[in-house]
């Protein structure tokens, strides 16, 4: 009997401690232990699917307690009343916000407090009641239900609209059927479009055409002393394309179709000037300023027209100012060319060859013109004055004055 009621007691004495321990748990999980508590009552005017006695309370993310109680205003059917308990050192406000989150997919309900202004009074209790909170209209929302409402509101919006809508859908048909009996006719209209802005090759297949240096210069009397870089041309930007041109009239250009120089016209007539300048003999004097060419004198090329003229009988319109600078950047002549060829026609092939043909009429008077321009053009002086502290040499010393006998 001693044995037996020995275990009796331990017995007893386990289930004391397992249940004051769960008691211990329970007070330390829904009334914060040690901490002090303050309770807030917060008024919901719309439902709160998923909220219960004991879902969190969170602020500004970090939980600070619980729901310790829920329930119906009896005033307002509508209305949601909860009661929660918060540590006493929660900064809540009279504009503090309240929201109902979800922890997770699938988690449940929680109160969501986010701190209002620094400046904002503490929230007190009113009528000696617990201090209250109102929540948003839509603090309580159910995203279910705000969709289901959404889905209507545009079942509505179709249903007012369906003869509209029905209008629109056979003015659309209507248009599709006849897009359909006129299908050849866009597919004309398009290639006349693409013909026009000039798409309807890929510009890799388009013909390329190129200007040919001049070759038929005299021979030189003398091997020239001067240095040259010729710098490529400058162009407004309708000049400035790889595409050839035509010009209806005094400041209209229009692409020539399915055509296309070989490169930009500047960097073309760069290459071509300097090569026209070799083919004359030049070749040791001019180069371009790639090549490095420490140079006395540079000349400027600014292309104002280089195009095939259809206001009459198509001919080949070429005109640009050269002017030479000299080392000290100072312009020391200027000339503006022009030339022109006649054209068999607008078209592609005849008029890369009026335009070659004038651009060697022009390069035949640019070179000669260039080379005496360069030739006449003043050097800077060197100066001869000895540096400070130099004493000049005898021959150049005058003589002493003989004295008088």
């Amino acid at each position: 009997m001693e044995t037996r009621a020995r275990y009796a007691l331990i017995g007893l004495f386990m289930l004391a401690v397992i249940a004051a321990s769960f008691a211990f748990v329970y007070w330390l999980e829904n009334t914060g232990g040690f901490l002090d508590r303050a309770s807030y009552r917060i008024q919901f005017s719309s439902p709160v699917p998923g909220l219960l006695v004991g879902s969190a309370v969170n602020f500004n993310g970090i939980r600070v307690g619980e729901v310790t109680e829920l329930a119906l205003d009896p005033a307002d059917p509508r209305s949601v009343v909860a009661t929660i308990a918060v540590e006493k050192n929660i900064p809540i406000r009279s504009d503090t916000e309240v929201n109902v989150d979800v922890q997770g997919l699938t988690g449940g309900a929680l109160i969501a407090l986010r701190g209002g202004s620094s400046s904002a009074p503490p929230l007190e209790s009113d009528n000696g009641s617990l201090p209250t909170l109102v929540a948003a209209p839509s603090a309580g929302q159910d995203w279910t239900q705000a969709a289901r409402d959404a889905f209507q509101r545009v079942d509505n919006v179709l249903a007012e609209n369906s003869e509209a809508l029905h209008s629109a859908i056979t003015n659309i048909d209507t248009f599709a059927q006849a897009l359909a009996r006129n299908s050849d006719k866009v597919d004309s209209i398009v290639a006349g479009i693409e013909r026009m802005t000039g798409g309807s090759t890929p510009k890799s297949q388009l013909p390329t055409y190129d200007l040919t240096a001049v070759k038929d210069f005299p021979p030189l009397p003398k091997v020239p002393d001067w240095q040259l870089v010729v710098p490529e041309p400058t162009a407004l930007m309708a000049v400035n394309t790889d595409k050839m041109q035509t010009q209806p009239a005094q400041g209209e250009t229009v692409a020539i179709p399915n055509a296309q120089w070989a490169d930009n016209l500047p960097v073309m007539l760069q290459e071509k000037v300097v090569q026209s300048f070799e083919n004359a003999g030049y070749a040791q004097a001019v180069s371009r300023p790639r090549d490095g060419l420490a140079a006395g004198s540079q000349l400027l090329i600014d292309v104002r027209r280089f195009a095939i003229s259809t206001s009459g009988a198509p001919t080949a319109d070429i005109e640009f100012v050269a002017k030479l600078m000299s080392q000290d950047g100072k312009i020391v002549a200027a000339k503006t060319f022009t030339a022109t060829a006649p054209a068999d026609s607008a078209e592609a092939p005849a008029a890369a060859a009026a335009l070659n043909q004038a651009f060697a009429k022009s390069v035949i008077e640019l070179v000669p013109w260039t080379a005496a321009a360069v030739g006449a053009a003043p050097v800077p002086p060197v100066s001869t004055s000895p540096p400070a502290g130099a004493v000049p040499p005898a021959d150049a010393m005058p003589p002493e004055p003989t004295p008088p006998t």
